[in-house]
């Protein structure tokens, strides 16, 4: 059956870096489309401060920011589209967006469809998430005001997590599999000094437990093998991303972590599909990395489009 909607480029994905994209196409006066399955911007909708973005030395709320990234490329004239993407078909040189909303025909596709969170696969995080097992401070932090909770994880995510939630919790135990934190410089100097946060070095955690909401974490030291259990209200899981490529195994090649490798112009190894953002094998996951990353892509997707 043949596509009903037709765009000169489809983005794949609504953070920074896919309206990103959808500014500089839209723009340029290209027919574009945003697919995004969930809230457009991404995960930065779910940062309370954006620290780093330039031109904002007070910070920026990460939900204003997308916002206004949104506002701008609708303002444009990107159309946006709410919808899970399924597949990607090659057709000649025509692109079909396979989605639950029907098949959507490019002519030039970019990919930015992030990351999803992993998860700890231990008994009882799927029972207890949203009784106590929870992937978002800034969302759900509130609730878990003058009770101790934990954060797994050592990396950004995992500091930015914990330092949300000195704002409520009375504790935060930050649990982590290594003996020292993969977080940048200055979250590490800000989370020692919080003397709301304590550490468990070299700790994994085996089961969550509880009856209606969580009660304890189940625990083992990775060197000693010695096991031991920790009271809390409440788990964050920050142990990292898992990109979401899975419909792109059979069309463009990935890296062995599942993202998508590209060129500098951000151009996959088939002409017409470029990437950007956290989805891309060589991402630095920054805000100011995945903007980049998306006008790039849609400056070289116009390319070639110009050269067909």
């Amino acid at each position: 059956m043949a596509a009903k909607r037709k765009y000169d480029v489809v983005i794949i994905g609504g953070g920074p870096a896919g309206l990103t994209a959808g500014i500089y196409a839209a723009r340029s006066r290209l027919k574009s489309l945003l697919i995004e399955r969930g809230a457009t911007g991404g995960w930065i909708i779910n940062a309370g401060e954006v620290e780093n973005y330039p031109g904002f030395p007070d910070g920026v709320n990460g939900l204003e920011l997308a916002d206004a990234m949104q506002r701008q490329a609708a303002k444009f004239g990107l159309e946006t589209l709410a919808a899970e993407v399924t597949g990607l078909e090659l057709k000649g040189e025509q692109k079909i967006v396979k989605t639950g909303e029907g098949d959507i025909a490019a002519r030039a596709v970019i990919v930015a469809g992030g990351s999803d969170r992993f998860k700890l696969g231990v008994p009882g995080e799927d029972e207890f998430t949203g009784r106590g097992v929870a992937f978002c401070a800034v969302c759900d932090g509130y609730f878990y005001r003058d009770v101790p909770v934990a954060v797994i994880g050592g990396g950004n995510a995992a500091m930015n997590e914990a330092l949300e939630l000195t704002k409520f919790a009375s504790k935060v135990t930050v649990i982590h599999r290594r003996d020292e934190l993969r977080a940048t410089k200055i979250l590490q100097e800000r989370a020692f000094a919080e003397p709301k946060m304590e550490f468990l070095w070299n700790t994994v955690v085996e089961a969550i437990e509880g009856e209606d909401t969580v009660k304890r974490l189940r625990l083992k030291n990775v060197n000693t093998g010695k096991k031991s259990t920790l009271d809390i209200s409440g788990v964050f899981v920050a142990v990292g991303f898992r990109p979401n490529t899975d419909y792109l195994k059979d069309v463009i090649s990935l890296a062995d972590n599942g993202t998508i490798i590209t060129n500098e112009k951000m151009e996959t190894d088939v002409p017409g599909i470029l990437a950007a953002g956290d989805i891309r094998a060589s991402s630095i996951r920054q805000v100011a990395g995945a903007v980049g990353d998306g006008a790039v892509a849609a400056i070289y997707a116009e390319h070639y489009l110009a050269g067909k």
